[in-house]
Formats: structure tokens, sequence, C-alpha cells
């Protein structure tokens, strides 16, 4: 086994930054694994909206796309939050918005691609601005300018004038999202504007992504959105995946490059002997994890997420550091697991308190009774049971979604599905258990029907529900073999 030090550079070297825009653009092309999500969005279609949670990795798919783009040469650049901050806003209807948005789009657009072929913005920005138009009145102006002098920009400059492409990533719009009617109508505007664009201008593509709560709020308050749907690409990952996603990252950090198809294609034992170098390869804790691979309990912690991966990893390699290990042993997961469940628990609250203001008291109080706790039945329910659980809490006052929509009991169990805290679960007859994220199935409930299925809490946030009785939490749960690679 390995000796590692487990600084806090090492950590982010060897599991990565829990936010790509952070991470170093060469390490994170390094070691990113491109799931099966990766080659919807870069076909060459004019419009994709990557949808998915916080912590899917829509960011990270953007920047590798975007510097495999500009390997090639294409003409391509994000836009930020505060590069569209006062577009639209004021505008007294909807079509003024949608109006407002294209012709704030169309200016940046002109602005970023002058700049990226090493042309002063103005003539672009004019001739942008008189034809209500992008590539065309772009690719005039370009060609009768003189190229750039580097030779970065000449390529690019060449590459346009050859393709009439351009590549536009729009990223990061939910910061600062409250779910408030105008922020709604806002991003309505916007994706009404940008299919406009495409379509006016087909060789004009924009990628856009989303998070889950403010796609679904913009899309069932905005009958317009329909049209948008088929452009729309839900940002998943498998269990497997997410587990070959890690071993990349580790083998990568001692300097062994491998093929992204031939590591997926391994098995998971094979592809737990990469594990060993910087964990134990067995969890030597209590209950039905006791003696199970590492691996498997691992994936039984994260909602299919690589930030919630990085998260727990990091913290289980800053307990080892603190305690001087070599490697990350069953200890240094123990220690950490509550205040792993506790972040997980405040990152769902503050990504859906926009869509449900009181979550957290929906959240704090599904934890399970006195004489549950030692049970599973405080944390897998029939559908019968979640609702009376669901009721239970109703019953110390009433929920409302924003705009203000009473939520009913049904909504709410709906809700928590949605929000990955349930899980649907099915147990087979030969004692397998199937289950089935949101993502996957997302008309699993439709108005929480009785499909067979039960509803379970993600281990995730267990320790979080059950702080004062830490150890009977492993009595609660299956084997982690179950939990991890049932993919279905």
């Amino acid at each position: 086994m390995a000796m590692l030090n487990f600084t806090e550079d090492v950590i982010q070297s060897l599991f990565g930054h829990e936010a790509a825009e952070d991470e170093d653009p060469a390490r994170l092309r390094q070691y990113y694994f491109k799931s099966s999500t990766y080659d919807q969005v870069v076909t060459p279609l004019p419009l994709r909206i990557v949808v998915g949670h916080k912590g899917i990795g829509k960011s990270a798919l953007f920047r590798v796309a975007m510097a495999e783009l500009r390997d090639a040469s294409r003409l391509a650049f994000q836009i930020k939050p505060d590069d569209v901050a006062d577009i639209a806003r004021g505008q007294p209807d909807f079509l003024s918005s949608i109006r407002a948005w294209k012709i704030g789009l169309r200016n940046i657009i002109a602005r970023r691609a002058a700049q990226s072929m090493g042309m002063k913005a103005d003539s672009a920005l004019k001739a942008v601005q008189a034809a209500e138009a992008v590539i065309e009145p772009l690719a005039e102006v370009v060609a009768g300018h003189a190229p750039s002098a580097s030779l970065d920009n000449m390529r690019v400059r060449e590459e346009f004038l050859a393709s009439r492409t351009l590549h536009v990533f729009v990223d990061d719009l939910d910061r600062g999202w409250e779910g408030r009617p105008a922020d709604i109508r806002r991003i309505s505007a916007l994706l009404n504007a940008v299919r406009d664009l495409v379509n006016e201008d087909r060789n004009l593509q924009f990628r856009i992504s989303l998070r889950s709560d403010v796609y679904f709020l913009v899309r069932t308050s905005d009958e317009s959105t329909d049209k948008i749907e088929g452009s729309v690409i839900w940002q998943s990952w498998t269990n497997h995946e997410v587990f070959a996603l890690l071993v990349k990252r580790i083998e990568t950090f001692f300097g062994r490059d491998l093929d992204y198809e031939k590591l997926k294609a391994r098995s998971q034992l094979e592809l737990a002997k990469s594990l060993s170098v910087v964990m134990e390869p067995t969890f030597r804790g209590k209950g039905h994890w006791h003696d199970a691979p590492m691996h498997q309990v691992l994936m039984s912690l994260i909602r299919k997420r690589p930030r919630d991966l990085v998260k727990l990893c990091s913290l289980a390699a800053r307990n080892a550091y603190a305690k001087k290990s070599p490697i990350i042993y069953t200890s240094n997961y123990e220690a950490i697991f509550e205040e792993y469940s506790q972040g997980r628990i405040l990152d769902t609250i503050n990504e859906f308190r926009s869509e449900l203001p009181d979550i957290r008291r929906l959240l704090e109080n599904m934890k399970p009774s006195t004489k549950e706790k030692t049970t599973k039945s405080g944390y897998v329910y029939t559908t019968a049971d979640l609702l009376k659980k669901i009721k239970s809490v109703e019953a110390q006052g009433q929920f409302r979604f924003k705009p203000g929509s009473l939520a009913s009991t049904k909504d709410l169990a709906a809700f928590l599905y949605k929000i990955n805290f349930l899980t649907a679960r099915y147990e087979r007859a030969d004692g397998t258990i199937v289950r089935r994220y949101f993502e996957e199935q997302r008309y699993l409930q439709s108005e929480f029907a009785d499909y067979g299925f039960a509803w379970e809490v993600h281990p995730a946030y267990r320790w979080a529900l059950q702080p004062t009785d830490i150890d009977k939490i492993f009595e609660t749960l299956d084997k982690p073999s179950f939990w991890s690679f049932s993919e279905g």
C-alpha cells in the first residue's frame, strides 16, 4: 500500500475539487470520465439544455466540451451570469423580455467572438445589430478584417470562416435563484429567446445548464417551454460510471493514464484493485456493512453525484491526515459519516428551498421514531406508510410551494422522491433489490400512485436524521452490494 501524506493539495489533486469551475483545467481533463450523457450534449445540434441536480457534473461537462472544441480551433466560449445580469430586467411584458434577451445575447456573442479572433468588437457589434442575426454578418466582418498576429486567433478565424459555426455555453444560471415569479419569467424568456436565435441561425449552437428545480419551476409555469423539451438532456450517472471516475482519478494521480472505454468495461472487482493504494479495501465496521468491499460502501453513500464522492473521500482523507494514517481506514470514514450526512441535508435544503421554503422542517421531521431507530421501518416505507408519516409532519403545519400553492400529502411525497431524499425500492423474490432514482424514472409516481414500489430514505441522510444513535444506523442498512450496484 502507498504511504500518502493527505495534505490539502494532495487531497484535491487525488480526488478532485468539489466545484469543476475551480478545478485546474489540465487536471480536470486528465481524469474526466465521459458519461453516457456527454455524447448527447456535444452532438452538433443547435440547442442542448442539460438538466440535473447540483453536484451532478454539469459544469465539468461544459468545461471539458469547451476545451475539446478549442483544441479543434472552434469558436467556443462561455457566458456567465454576470455577463447577462442586466438583460431583460424591468421589461413590461413577456414578449418584451424575449426581445431584450435576443438583443442582449447577440451583443454579447458579437463581442466575445471578436475577442476570440483578435479583433476589436465595434465592427462586429455594429454588423450583428444591423442585421439582427449573428453568423453571416459576423463572418462578413471577419473575412474583411486583417488576420490577427496570434497563431491561435488565426486558426480560430480560419475554422470559423470555413464552418460558419459558433458554440455558446451558458452555465450557472441558478446563481442567486430564489424561485420568485420574476426569476421564473426571466429564465423562461431566455429559453424562448435562445430557441428563436438558433432557429434563425442554425449554425449558432447553444448549450445551457439548469438545475433540476429551476427547470421544473420554469417548465410548469410557462406552457411555451414544451417546445424546448426535446432539447433537454438529463445529466445522470450510473454507479458504475461514478466508481470508474474515482478509479480514473486515482490512476491518473499516480501517472497512469487509462482509456475511458476500457476502464468503464472493467468489472467492479478489477476496478476495486486501484483503490487499495489509497484506502483500506474492506469496510471493518458494524452491521450489514461489516466486511463489505469498501467501494460498495462508498457507492451506497453517494446519490450518483460525483461531487458527493469527492466530498466523502476528501473528508475521510482529512481525518486520515489528522490521525497520521498512511491510507484511509474504516475508522476515518466512520469518523466523518455524520459530518458528510449533515452536509448532504444542508445541500438539499439550499438547493430546493426556493421551491419549498419550509423544506428544512419536512426533512428533519422524517427522522425515525424511537421504536424505529434500530429497524428498517424507520427508513423504508410502503406508499401507505409514507403518506401516514408525512401526514404526521403536516400536523405541525401545512406546507406551501412557491409561489404559494398548498402542498398536498402526495405532493410532498413526490417532492421527496424528486429531490433524491427518497428512492423507489422493489425487492425481488431472490432477495435482490431494485432501486430507482427520480432521474431514471421521472414519471414513476404520477400523482404518487402505488406502482408496487416501496420508498427508502437514502443512506446519505441517515446520520443527520439520527445523530444521537449513530451506531444503530448500521443495523438499518442493507448489504451495500444490493444498494450500490442494483442498476435495474
